[in-house]
């Protein structure tokens, strides 16, 4: 029988064809819609965000500074001295073409210093990361990422065993990596003397103007720690250039211009180191077989502790005729041929810090909170009047009239003349004067000298 074609089935490919050529274009058309929207509004919503990131950067910019343009950035300085550990948050804020300006500093210190930690490092953590968290509070969400974070370590790490020392800056270093801030592979080091120095010249000549004027005359710095003593100042004079032993002289690059710095620092002739020293004690040595320390530069009835580099000693006073004389020979015999003495520092207009603040403070000789100016002879003419009344003092400070004696012999070995004007000041334009702003300022020109030259 022949079979009979079925058209039905014909009709029914005629029908479908077309239609499902429609059902696919309107998918194709209505996925083409539905991307062109997504990208459109992610386009828009990137859009908002970046705007929102400038309003936010401008709302944590002075006002001032967001109106006229200036660029805002900000600095964080660890200072890990011998008896604490500082944080210092810097913002600046710079128009194009100038000198960076400080618009605002936070600081906070927490005691005691991370050498205390050379035996147990996991301990220093904990006062790391509290300091850290403050800064996370006081530099803006959005700068985290561009912002320096550095640690220098002074003369409390530079008299540690290098292991002991490295150990616990390596354990700093892993906190600071995993913090959201800018860290370089130099972000935590021991700084030497001269950087120290030459930090806190920067700083002082930063906060007087000197660095933004070419020409201006700057002006020098004397800094006194604890186990370290620095003198920073910029010689005008050949002679000096000439004469200055080797190591005495640092290149410094600033704002595109190149200083020849007189900078030098004398580790074991800060103020408690010295006192070691004229006691007879030896840095980092317990006193042979427990026996007392025996000084002319304490008054005669005095017998006590007194607790350095984490060793106690046993230290009295010895009869004396004439305490001061006899105080000023001994510390004669620890400066001798230890300093050196430069004719330029007369004539150079000199800053000074730390130790030469506070005993000036402590006698009398400038106002506890302002400071002020003294001559160098005053320093003299204090220690001559409190040795002569250490025994009616003995419940004063015992040190004072070894301390006097030592600052102003110091002073005078520097070459500073009798009649010589110093300044002696914790704050210029209410900042504080540390060498932490000039190192971080420092740290960061060169981070701007390495991203020009790389272009």
């Amino acid at each position: 029988m022949r079979k009979i074609p079925n058209n039905g089935n014909l009709k029914m490919t005629k029908v479908a064809y077309p239609l499902g050529l429609f059902i696919c274009l309107f998918i194709y058309v209505a996925y083409i819609k539905w991307h062109w929207a997504s990208a459109t509004q992610a386009f828009f919503s990137i859009t908002e965000v970046a705007s929102g990131a400038r309003r936010v950067q401008q709302a944590h910019s002075p006002p001032e500074t967001a109106a006229r343009g200036h660029e805002v950035f900000y600095g964080i300085m660890f200072d890990a001295g011998s008896t604490g550990t500082r944080v210092h948050i810097f913002q600046f804020a710079r128009q194009p073409g100038e000198t960076p300006t400080l618009t605002h500093e936070t600081f906070k210190a927490l005691k005691p210093g991370l050498s205390a930690y050379a035996d147990d490092v996991e301990k220093s953590t904990s006062g790391i990361q509290e300091l850290l968290d403050v800064a996370k509070q006081d530099v803006p969400f959005d700068f985290w990422k561009a912002t320096p974070l550095v640690l220098k370590a002074t003369a409390g790490l530079r008299l540690l065993p290098g292991e002991k020392a490295q150990k616990l800056l390596q354990k700093v270093k892993e906190v600071f990596k995993a913090s959201p801030f800018l860290v370089g592979d130099d972000c935590v080091s021991i700084m030497n003397g001269t950087d120290e120095g030459v930090s806190a010249w920067i700083t002082v000549n930063f906060l007087t103007g000197s660095l933004k004027t070419p020409g201006r005359s700057s002006v020098g710095m004397l800094d006194l720690g604890g186990g370290s003593t620095q003198i920073t100042f910029l010689p005008r004079v050949e002679d000096t250039l000439q004469t200055s032993p080797p190591g005495y002289l640092t290149s410094l690059q600033m704002f595109n211009q190149t200083y020849k710095l007189y900078s030098y620092s004398y580790l074991g002739l800060g103020l408690m180191s010295a006192r070691l020293a004229i006691l007879g004690g030896m840095e980092g040595k317990p006193a042979e077989d427990g026996k007392e320390l025996v000084s002319p530069c304490l008054s005669p009835g005095f017998t006590g502790e007194w607790e350095h580099a984490e060793i106690t000693y046993r230290i009295s006073g010895q009869k004396a005729v004439n305490l001061h004389e006899l105080c000023a020979s001994r510390v004669s015999e620890i400066l001798r041929n230890k300093v050196h003495r430069t004719e330029e520092v007369k004539d150079v207009d000199f800053y000074a810090f730390s130790y030469y603040y506070d005993l000036a403070a402590n006698v009398g000789l400038i106002d506890v909170e302002k400071g002020g100016s003294l001559v160098v002879g005053d320093f003299d003419i204090a220690a001559k009047y409190v040795c002569r009344t250490a025994e009616t003092r003995l419940q004063g400070n015992p040190f004072l009239c070894m301390d006097l004696t030592y600052i102003s012999l110091l002073l005078q070995e520097f070459g500073f003349p009798e009649n010589k004007v110093l300044k002696l000041t914790r704050k210029i334009n209410n900042v504080e004067t540390s060498w932490a702003l000039g190192a971080i300022f420092h740290y960061i020109d060169s981070l701007s000298r390495q991203k020009r030259s790389a272009l």
